[in-house]
């Protein structure tokens, strides 16, 4: 058995080794030749899974280690009964992780409280549905978008979330979290869907995250709505035409990351096992691996705290800090536009291949607590694993 891996995707010879020869590849350059021999293809979103690529391949199983499948002709793959699997929701808690720390980051900026912002969140799947249910934890408000769910919910599973146009979310809503897919066709499509219209409609001192798909958003009319509005703040993980990005907008949002909202270590390591699954079931073989036994520990396991710091200043923002700074690598891709001498493209997948390892809140274990204290309660919404005591000591 011989299968052919993206060399990005993490613990592939830790999981698929007892299935057969693993060889890794670099994923954008992934052609016909390398898959000569191939029984299964492992792939992430920068691999164009379509004929060219499988052209006289034996491929029989073509796994995407990722959420998304717009990188797939999934038609093709049914036509030649090649099995397809991805890994839906296995970075999603990651992706949660970075727009919190874009929230909280932007509050400390602007000083003011997150939850006196209203955050309307347009798609509301695996992302937005976990964003929707700790930001509410939180306190904070939050209006949701997402016509096909809404549509979907309204006939065969009722539910008491309120869903909304966009034009009632830019009436009532101060923070855009936007986490749908990438459709051009169909009823709503979601291509360019923050054009310039929306981008110019959007209410005074907005903030604007995108952290699901680039092309949501109008990369150049944001760029020029920019220029006129230095009210609004504009977190951006994903771009169109990635990975030439568009520098004259990198270097005006507020916060700038070269698609990396996902890139938890868990986030991606879960992408790994729930394809190395989906092979052992196409395969008819038992798992031998797990996540559980294969993840390392965090360097920073444990923090010990009490309940003088129930009121401490600036505690919640440090300790999601601890964990992960975007800034970080806000700094890095600023960096690489301002200095870069050659390609930027080569850059931004630089800094992706090469990516620090990240670890998500949860992989924090807070302790001291009282289990029933208001800061308990904010700090298991943010996600952070509270070992806490009962609130007579105990």
């Amino acid at each position: 058995m011989h299968i052919v891996a993206d060399e990005n995707i993490p613990l592939a010879e830790a999981f698929f080794s007892h299935l057969g020869q693993v060889e890794r590849l670099p994923g954008r350059s992934l052609n016909r030749r390398h898959l000569q021999r191939a029984d299964l293809l492992l792939v992430r979103s920068v691999t164009e899974v379509n004929a060219e690529l499988l052209a006289d391949s034996a491929v029989k199983f073509v796994a995407s280690a990722t959420i998304g499948t717009d990188h797939v002709d999934l038609e093709l793959l049914q036509q030649r009964g090649i099995r397809f699997h991805n890994a839906p929701g296995c970075n999603a808690d990651s992706v949660v992780d970075y727009v919190l720390s874009a929230l909280t980051t932007l509050a400390q900026q602007q000083g003011c409280s997150l939850s006196g912002r209203r955050v309307g969140i347009v798609g509301v799947g695996n992302v937005g549905g976990r964003l929707q249910k700790r930001l509410q934890s939180l306190g904070v408000e939050c209006l949701l978008c997402d016509p096909p769910r809404a549509e979907i919910i309204s006939t065969t599973a009722p539910t008491t979330d309120q869903f909304a146009e966009l034009a009632e979310l830019l009436q009532r809503c101060d923070v855009f979290c936007l986490h749908t897919p990438l459709t051009k066709q169909g009823r709503h499509p979601s291509y360019h869907l923050f054009d310039a219209e929306v981008l110019q409609a959007l209410p005074q001192g907005s903030w604007l995250i995108n952290a699901g798909r680039g092309a949501v958003v109008d990369n150049r009319a944001l760029a020029d709505c920019l220029q006129r509005r230095k009210d609004l703040q504009v977190v951006l993980d994903v771009w169109e035409t990635e990975p030439d990005i568009d520098t004259d907008l990198a270097l005006r949002v507020t916060i700038a990351t070269p698609h990396i909202a996902g890139y938890s270590l868990e986030g991606k390591s879960r992408g790994t096992e729930m394809i190395y699954q989906s092979a052992c079931r196409f395969l008819g073989v038992e798992p031998q691996r797990t996540l559980a036994d294969l993840l390392p520990q965090p360097a920073i396991r444990r923090v010990a705290l009490n309940a003088d710091v129930e009121w401490e200043v600036g505690l919640i923002p440090r300790l999601v800090k601890l964990v992960y700074d975007l800034r970080r690598d806000h700094d890095a891709l600023i960096n690489s536009v301002r200095t870069c001498s050659g390609s930027l493209a080569l850059e931004f997948d630089r800094l992706r291949r090469y990516y620090p390892e990240r670890r998500e809140f949860s992989s924090l274990i807070l302790s001291g607590l009282d289990s029933d204290s208001t800061l308990a309660d904010q700090l298991s919404a943010y996600g952070f694993t509270l070992d806490a005591r009962e609130p007579n000591g105990q």
